[in-house]
C-alpha cells in the first residue's frame, strides 16, 4: 500500500478547503420545503407518510468543523424488511461533528466498527461491512445478531452483512438497527443494477440517493468519520483528473480456498463471501489508478476537489452489484475523528445560502422518460443526483393542467397515473431553478 500511496504525490497531500466552498459544508441535502419521510409496511405497496422530516435540517460550521443535523431519515421510501426485522426507519435526532480538514492517519490504521462510521449527503447512516455475526468453532455456529441467539463468537469468521442480509434490504438496499436506518453499500436501488439480485422493488417500488451512470464522474455521496468524502462508483481514471470516466475497482478477491481454518466449512450454506476473511487484498500495480487502496479509495482529483483529496468509493462489480469492502473499510485512512454529539458547544455559522443564488445545469440527457409511448404509467427518472427540487408538469395540448408531481433532492424518480387519460400527445415541462425543459409525450390506449 505504501507504494500505491508514492505514486499518488503529484497531488497535494494538504487537503485544507476554505469553509465558504468547502464541500463539506457546502454539499448536504438540506430540507427546506418540508420533505417527510414515508416507509412500506409488508403487504402494502402504497407508501405511508411519516410525521417526521426527511433528509438534513441544518448545517452549521466553525473554523475546524461542520456540524450536520439529521433525523437519520432519507427522501426515498423505505421499508419493508422481509427477514422478519420488526424495526421502522426512526428519528435519529442526530448531531454529527466532521472535521473540515482532515488528516491521514500516518501510525497504525483505525479499524472500522459496528455502527455509524460515516454519514451520506441525506443524514443516512453508513455502516461498514459486518452485521455483528460471527463462527463459533467450538459450538459449530453462527453467534450474534438480531435473529441469531446470543453467544460468544470467535471473532475471526465475521458475518458480510451485504451477502447475509440481502433479504432484509429494502428497495434502496438499506435497513434499520434498533430504528437507525443505513446503508452497508452503495445506496443506489436494486432494480437499477444491471444484474437484478433482489426483487424488492417490485412490489416496494423506491428509487435510493442517486442513479448509478458510467459516463459521469459519480456524484459525492457522503463523508466517513475521519472527514474525507465519499464518491459513487465512476471517477476519472487518472488521479490528476484525466483518463476519461472508468468504474472504480476493489482490490480485494475472494481467497481460492476450500476450507476455512477454525471456521466453516465451504458450502452451499457457508459459500465464499460470506465472511470478511474470505477476502484478501492484492495491493494495486503501476498504472491500475482504477483499483483502490486498502480503505477503499485513492488521491485524486474530483469535481468537488479539483486540487485533489482522499476519496473513498462505493464498490460494485461490472454488474454494478455491490462489491467488498463496499464503501470504507476494513480500516480509515485518516484519523478517525468524527462524532455524533448531543450538542454544539463552540460558535458556528450557519449555512444557508441563498436560493436566488441557484442555477440548474439540468439538461435533456440527465432525465429518462419511460415507457414512451405510454398507456397508463409514466415514470421520469433523473440520472444525476439533485440537491434542489424537479418540477414535473403535464399538460395536454390544449395547455390544460393533467397533473404535478415533484422530484425532491435524494430521490431520482416520479410517477404519473396515467389510466385514465385520452390517447394523444401530451407536453412535459420539467422545472429546476432558473431552467425549464419540455418533452413530448404519447399516450395510446
Amino acid at each position: 500500500m505504501k507504494k500505491y500511496i508514492l505514486l499518488c504525490l503529484g497531488i497535494s497531500l494538504v487537503f485544507q478547503v476554505s469553509a465558504q466552498t468547502n464541500p463539506a459544508i457546502t454539499s448536504w441535502l438540506r430540507n427546506t420545503t418540508n420533505i417527510m419521510g414515508r416507509h412500506y409496511v409488508s403487504g402494502n405497496s402504497t407508501a405511508i407518510q411519516d410525521a417526521v422530516p426527511a433528509n438534513v435540517q441544518t448545517v452549521q460550521y466553525s473554523a475546524t468543523s461542520v456540524y450536520i443535523s439529521t433525523t437519520g431519515i432519507p427522501a426515498y421510501v423505505t421499508g419493508p424488511f422481509l427477514d422478519g426485522n420488526p424495526s421502522l426507519a426512526s428519528n435519529q435526532n442526530a448531531i454529527f461533528k466532521i472535521p473540515l480538514n482532515p488528516t491521514q492517519n500516518t501510525g497504525n490504521p483505525t479499524p472500522t466498527t459496528g455502527g455509524n462510521i460515516g454519514i451520506f449527503i441525506n443524514g443516512v447512516a453508513l455502516f461498514d461491512y459486518r452485521d455483528g455475526v460471527s463462527w463459533n468453532n467450538a459450538q459449530q455456529k453462527l453467534c450474534g445478531g438480531p435473529i441469531q441467539p446470543p453467544c460468544m463468537g470467535d471473532g475471526l469468521w465475521n458475518r458480510d452483512a451485504v451477502v447475509a442480509e440481502r433479504v432484509g434490504f429494502d428497495c434502496a438496499k438499506g435497513h434499520p438497527a434498533m430504528g437507525n436506518y443505513h446503508h452497508h453499500q452503495n445506496p443506489s436501488a436494486f432494480k437499477l443494477d444491471l444484474n437484478v439480485i433482489s426483487t424488492v422493488c417490485n412490489l416496494y417500488d423506491a428509487d435510493g440517493l442517486y442513479v448509478i451512470d458510467s459516463t459521469k464522474h459519480a456524484p459525492l455521496i457522503g463523508y466517513a468519520y475521519d472527514g474525507f468524502p465519499i464518491y459513487g462508483a465512476y471517477a476519472y481514471k487518472n488521479l490528476d483528473g484525466t483518463g476519461g470516466i472508468v468504474r472504480m475497482k476493489s482490490s480485494y478477491r475472494l481467497k481460492t480456498m476450500t476450507t476455512r481454518t477454525n471456521g466453516p466449512a465451504v458450502n452451499s450454506t457457508y459459500p465464499l463471501g460470506l465472511f470478511k476473511e474470505d477476502y484478501e487484498y492484492i495491493a494495486p500495480t503501476t498504472g491500475q489508478t482504477d483499483y483502490l487502496d486498502a480503505h477503499n479509495g485513492r488521491i485524486c482529483k474530483t469535481p468537488e476537489y479539483p486540487n485533489g483529496i482522499y476519496c473513498y468509493f462505493a464498490t460494485v462489480d461490472a454488474n454494478w452489484n455491490s462489491a467488498y469492502p463496499y464503501v470504507v473499510g476494513p480500516t480509515f485512512y485518516g484519523n478517525k475523528i468524527a462524532t455524533k454529539v448531543t450538542s454544539i458547544t463552540e460558535s458556528t455559522t450557519t449555512y444557508n445560502p441563498s436560493t436566488a443564488s441557484i442555477t440548474s445545469n439540468l439538461t435533456a440527457a440527465d432525465i429518462a422518460v419511460f415507457p414512451n409511448p405510454s398507456s397508463d404509467l409514466i415514470a421520469v427518472q433523473l440520472n444525476d443526483l439533485t440537491k434542489t427540487e424537479v418540477v414535473l408538469s403535464l399538460y395536454d395540448l390544449q395547455g390544460k393542467l393533467m397533473d404535478v408531481k415533484t422530484i425532491y433532492p435524494g430521490t431520482t424518480i416520479a410517477y404519473f397515473d396515467t389510466k385514465t387519460y385520452y390517447a394523444g400527445i401530451y407536453i412535459l415541462k420539467i422545472t429546476q431553478a432558473d431552467k425549464t425543459l419540455t418533452q413530448q409525450i404519447s399516450i395510446q390506449k
